[in-house]
């Protein structure tokens, strides 16, 4: 008997001793659970407090803007990338003189004064040469050998002649300035300038992301902005809108120098006209109705030099502009018209309930960097006091 009730209690004690056991398990597994519960809202918590810091910008206008504003917001380029222009910059290069020498074969043909259009014999060879280069997919590294070869079409003077219809043939703002240094572009150790590289051509397409803090003394403030570009060209410009709601702000670029040019994609499309048409519908989509408006005059340079040869009103929408001076008086005359043009279309495209929100012009050029830190500074400025007043703190 007292060995049965020994074995009971040794039973006993053994299950116990597992309970025990097993509780303790229970309870090893409940404090893990509970903190990988409690590290989990902890990073929830961190994402959503860094979230709050995050203000997004939307960019949108002019095909070509991103680099300008990497530049802008961004210290800019490193070596690295830089060097991953160089092969659009030589197609770019390509694609120009290519334009050039066939234009100067249509207006050739085509033209009642055709006799200055015709390239001379001695470069002739030399343009059917460039011209299948730059027709092709692929194209070959910019030796000095091609240089001098396509310096010695580009200072021909039918293609000097054609340069002055630019705006008919879609010659790029970079035609200029890359034929006027390519002894440099085709060295063998060439690595492009940030001037290069914003006068590069580059077509975007899908969303590309930057991002950036506050300057000066805000840059402390633990804010950072996130810029989204879009794609510039026309078929991307529609199909993403609706996934923008709630940005900060728009950034919407109108290049100054645009007004006499047609779209790539449509050539009977002034480019002017479709900026217009563009700001136009984007002010009035109800998922921007309390967002902050950033407009960027940009290309100002361009527009300079081009105003006085070019009237402002070959442009429809410009068609009631009237000269009134010469020089730079009148280039300021004309930039006040453009942009009190644009200041309208905001208030006639902008609901009762919605002139609040916040709407600034700038005029930029990408290429003089005391403008553009000024600008920026004024754009983080303006930035940081709607958030202050959405706050409440002002």
């Amino acid at each position: 008997m007292t060995r049965v009730i020994c074995c009971r209690l040794c039973t006993a004690t053994r299950n116990m001793g597992l309970l025990c056991s097993r509780h303790q398990q229970f309870n090893q597994a409940d404090t893990e659970e509970n903190a990988q519960a409690a590290d989990i809202e902890r990073r929830i918590e961190q994402e959503t407090r860094a979230e709050k810091h995050i203000h997004k910008l939307l960019l949108l206008g002019t095909p070509n803007s991103f680099l300008f504003i990497k530049l802008l917001f961004q210290t800019g380029f490193d070596e690295a990338e830089l060097k991953s222009y160089i092969t659009v910059i030589h197609a770019n290069v390509y694609q120009t003189i290519k334009l050039l020498y066939d234009g100067s074969k249509e207006f050739a043909q085509n033209e009642i004064d055709s006799s200055k259009y015709v390239v001379s014999v001695e470069n002739k060879g030399i343009g059917e040469k460039l011209s299948e280069i730059g027709g092709g997919l692929d194209y070959p590294p910019l030796t000095k050998e091609l240089a001098q070869e396509i310096e010695a079409l580009w200072k021909d003077s039918a293609i000097q002649e054609i340069c002055s219809h630019g705006n008919e043939l879609q010659v790029p703002d970079c035609a200029h300035y890359f034929m006027a240094n390519l002894q440099r572009l085709s060295d063998a150790n060439y690595v492009p300038t940030k001037e290069d590289v914003l006068y590069a051509r580059v077509r975007t397409t899908g969303v590309v992301e930057i991002q950036f803090s506050p300057v000066g003394e805000n840059k402390k403030s633990g804010e950072v902005y996130r810029l989204y570009d879009v794609g510039g060209q026309r078929n991307e410009r529609r199909k993403w809108i609706h996934l923008f709601e709630g940005v900060t702000a728009v950034i919407f670029c109108a290049a100054l120098s645009e007004y006499d040019q047609t779209l790539f994609e449509d050539e009977s499309k002034n480019r002017m006209m479709e900026t217009k048409e563009l700001f136009d519908w984007v002010l009035q989509q109800p998922c921007f109705e309390k967002t902050s408006f950033m407009l960027f005059l940009n290309k100002f340079d361009i527009f300079e030099k081009k105003v006085l040869n070019v009237p402002l009103n070959v442009c429809e929408w410009f068609k009631d502009y009237q000269p009134v001076s010469t020089g730079k008086q009148e280039i300021e005359h004309a930039y006040e018209f453009v942009k009190k043009k644009f200041e309208e279309l905001y208030f006639q495209s902008t609901a009762p309930d919605r002139v609040d929100r916040v709407f600034k012009i700038y005029r930029t050029t990408a290429l003089d960097q005391k403008l553009v830190k000024k600008t920026f500074k004024l754009v983080d400025e303006t930035l940081r006091r709607r958030n202050l007043l959405e706050a409440g703190l002002l």
